[in-house]
């Protein structure tokens, strides 16, 4: 049976600030309904309760050797909800004992960032041996966990841990855990700071880049991205790296998670849910959506739907940007209702909230709120995703679900999940995109737009067709599967 641990940073309801969280909750709660031996491993934040986990009873804590002293942990257990799976939580301290998982919130990272996830990835060995249970792979996941696999090719001291494998899953390369080379005191391998195989890249201490060096297997979150990620536009320095690995790189596509994210059975839609060959009541779910946002509620009139971090991968710049930015062309000029769930940089916040004050077909929510994000999923006509790049993404897909029919750039995840609209045959998904400046998106939306107007068949088509589309986490788990196997497990 394969004894598989999954190392990660974030993992719901425990700990979350994008979509690792939900792409490693969904992924092993696919791959907890096979026959394998799967424990998870994280820290244990502040905000995680002690009081509803087992302390597992060491005396003084399970020691770990850090920098050239050794630092000592408590261990704490859960299940991960829904399922027997154990999660195992790194207790200490002064390294997690604080709000914010790799910063506070709407800050920048923790100064001693380096410091907290060196001794995190180091305590997972101990906690394997303190357990007495030696994995056959580490799945770990960006540049928090990737020292798991440097440390598995480079200590020694973890000679019982020869026979494991790792694999490393890139969710989104433009965060690298990039610090200052001082900070190798704490990883204890100040020889590998001047070989280009290990540690360091361009001046700096570098997690990731240590990481794709060492791992055995290395992922990314949509096929497309992988191939992406392997050039100068999208690599962000390590390309050449990863077109060194390329022959052990693959994309797998998240999957979704259709427990939680379907309108036939989604609660916050109760009593108007609905489905592929029952549509009727998505115009019921657009109605309550207008009211709650203060719009105008006509059905005749499409509805742009937005949930998104206001970060510049997502588009914002071209889309929001006073003087330049197209949407407030698109509300000036299109007979058209939008409405934006989302929060990140100030200034993008502060213009969408002007924006909304001085259009009535535009509401703006700054702020993160689940049941709104659902709402809007199944209340929308078309959801935007003008992102500049997009490992996966999951909004496209919670989209094609709800017949909510996505506006998305041909890149990443995206690409490989919206097949475009042709005019012509009526075919396709969605409304797919190349270029990412402000006459693009205005014309794309306008095409929707007239699209809504002039060719209401087509709509429906689009609708059904992206309805009847399956993106479940079991097709992407048996990849995975696949790919432990190659370690030579059964």
């Amino acid at each position: 049976m394969l004894k598989l641990m999954m190392v990660t940073t974030e993992l719901l309801p425990f700990a979350k600030t994008g979509g690792l969280a939900d792409m490693v909750t969904a992924l092993s709660g696919a791959l907890g309904k096979e026959n394998i031996d799967l424990r998870i491993i994280m820290p244990r934040y502040y905000n995680i309760d002690r009081a509803g986990l087992k302390k597992h009873p060491y005396p003084l804590g399970v020691p770990v050797p850090y920098g050239y002293g050794e630092e000592w942990i408590g261990l704490y257990e859960g299940v991960l909800p829904g399922t027997e799976i154990p999660v195992y939580f790194v207790d200490h301290e002064e390294a997690f004992g604080r709000d914010g998982v790799y910063s506070h919130p709407g800050e920048e990272g923790f100064k001693d960032n380096a410091k907290r996830f060196s001794l995190f990835n180091k305590a997972v060995f101990q906690v394997c041996r303190a357990l007495d249970w030696i994995p056959d792979v580490f799945h770990c996941h960006d540049w928090a966990s990737s020292l798991v696999p440097y440390f598995l090719k480079k200590e020694e001291q973890y000679r019982e841990f020869s026979s494991s494998g790792s694999m490393l899953t890139i969710h989104n390369l433009g965060y690298q855990g990039i610090f200052s080379l001082d900070d190798v005191r704490f990883l204890q391998h100040e020889r590998d700071l001047h070989s280009v195989s290990t540690l360091e890249y361009s001046g700096a201490l570098n997690f990731l880049k240590a990481g794709i060096m060492s791992a055995d297997l290395i992922t990314t979150v949509s096929p497309t991205y992988a191939e992406e990620i392997k050039t100068a536009r999208y690599g962000y320095g390590l390309d050449g790296i990863l077109r060194y690995r390329q022959h052990d790189l693959s994309g797998i596509l998240n999957g979704v998670d259709y427990d939680q994210w379907d309108p036939e059975n989604d609660p916050f839609l109760e009593p108007d849910n609905y489905t592929a060959s029952k549509t009727a009541s998505k115009a019921k779910v657009k109605k309550k959506l207008q009211k709650e946002m203060g719009l105008n509620t006509d059905s005749s009139v499409p509805l742009i739907g937005m949930v998104t971090r206001l970060a510049e991968q997502k588009g914002i710049n071209e889309l929001f940007t006073p003087g330049t930015g197209s949407l407030y062309s698109i509300l000036n000029d299109f007979n058209v209702q939008v409405v934006i769930l989302g929060s990140g940089e100030k200034w993008c916040e502060d213009e969408i909230s002007r924006l909304a004050s001085v259009f009535s077909n535009l509401s703006v929510w700054i702020g993160y709120n689940d049941r709104l994000a659902h709402l809007i999923e199944g209340g929308s006509d078309f959801f935007l995703m003008p992102s500049r790049y997009e490992p996966c993404g999951l909004n496209q897909l919670y989209s094609l679900k709800y017949g909510s029919i996505p506006i998305v750039r041909n890149t990443g995840g995206l690409a490989d999940t919206v097949v475009n609209y042709n005019q012509e045959t009526g075919e396709g998904t969605g409304f797919v995109f190349d270029d990412l400046n402000p006459h693009v998106l205005y014309n794309v939306a306008g095409w929707a737009v007239s699209t809504w107007y002039d060719r209401r068949r087509d709509i429906t088509r689009l609708r059904k067709r992206g309805m009847a589309e399956d993106f479940s986490w079991k097709k992407s788990s048996d990849k995975y599967l696949q790919l432990y196997k190659k370690f030579g497990i059964n």
